[in-house]
């Protein structure tokens, strides 16, 4: 099971409470007040993981709850701090704050007129990165702490902080140097399995990729890029038609976007329409993708009318950038490599 979203709920763990104790010893029958202060509650941390390539583990228990800290102690004793939590999410995992304090209020906003609001706090995309969700709650203070030499036996004492908490939203944006966009069956996994090890199932029907997959191109010299082969978009994606949303946000932080066509209108579709759907799918999506750098890789050049329908294609778009290839064949590949190498390649 792929999950890219999911909704949780974080509880950081609550301060200890201070103590209140006097110092009594043989010899000693007055001794001052020595109570100990409370532990700080556990943080819930969230780390990213490169071993890790999706939400699922929140699927299953959807809730991250820190321990308290322990309460002060005699002899100035300060409690044990509470233990902290930490998950682990992939890289590209941004992190949204919801206006819901609890997930019953979070369904019922969700289910409402009024919506519900997401605040942005955190995007995780380095390994090892590390994030506080929620802080734990400071200790409180012991009676040692409020002892002065006008008032030698204080009997006061702070509790324990309340650790924060909330609804938090978990959003995956897969990330990768490069992105391919198009319509179903264009041959993108193919295209990707060919380009790097990356192994994605494919078969002669739509939608047989239903996640998104990210395979490592190498070019030699110690130069490699992430390409990531986004399932098969239909008219209407922007509105969350098909699987939309589910599907376009994972190309949001790819630096070139690779639009790749049937060129031979296996399918009974048309190149040129392809390409104008596919371009403004992305714009009403979000304008800022639609500025970013991006050809058309025009594939299954090897089938009857593609080479017809590509004169077609250049002339109808002379100022794009067309790499024609065949990626069942493997015929164009060194082209579109070189061109990954020169626009994204970095070294490692």
């Amino acid at each position: 099971m792929f999950i890219d979203h999911i909704r949780i709920f974080a509880k950081a763990g609550d301060g200890g409470n201070g103590a209140v104790s006097f110092r009594r010893e043989k010899f000693v029958p007055r001794g001052g007040p020595d109570g100990g202060d409370g532990g700080k509650g556990g943080d819930v941390i969230l780390v990213v993981d490169p071993s890790t390539d999706n939400l699922r583990q929140f699927h299953y228990d959807p809730k991250l709850i820190a321990k308290k800290g322990n309460n002060g102690a005699g002899v100035r004793k300060t409690g044990k701090g509470g233990e902290k939590v930490i998950a682990k999410v992939p890289p590209g995992t941004v992190v949204y704050k919801s206006n819901a304090e609890t997930v019953q209020e979070a369904v019922e906003l969700e289910r409402g007129d009024e919506g519900i609001d997401l605040e942005p706090v955190a995007d995780l995309t380095e390994y090892g990165q590390e994030f506080v969700l929620c802080k734990g709650g400071k200790g409180g203070l012991g009676n040692s702490n409020f002892a002065t030499p006008t008032h030698r036996t204080p009997t006061e004492s702070t509790p324990g902080e309340e650790g924060e908490s909330g609804v938090y939203y978990l959003e995956l944006r897969r990330i990768a140097d490069a992105g391919l966009v198009g319509f179903p069956n264009a041959g993108k996994s193919t295209l990707l399995s060919k380009l790097s090890h990356a192994q994605p199932k494919i078969a002669a029907y739509p939608f047989t990729t239903l996640q998104p997959m990210v395979g490592v191109v190498e070019f030699g010299g110690f130069r490699r890029c992430t390409v990531a082969d986004i399932p098969g978009l239909i008219e209407g994606a922007h509105d969350n038609r098909g699987l939309g949303h589910e599907f376009l946000r994972h190309i949001t932080r790819c630096r070139v976007l690779l639009f790749v066509v049937d060129m031979a209108g296996s399918e009974g579709r048309d190149p040129v329409s392809d390409l104008q759907i596919l371009r403004k799918e992305i714009s009403e999506y979000d304008e800022e993708l639609a500025r970013f750098p991006w050809i058309v890789v025009a594939n299954k050049m090897d089938l009857e009318g593609a080479e017809e329908n590509l004169k077609a294609f250049e002339q109808r778009f002379p100022k794009v950038r067309v790499i024609p290839i065949s990626a069942e064949m493997e015929e164009g590949l060194e082209a579109l490599k070189l061109f990954l190498n020169d626009e994204v390649g970095y070294r490692v």
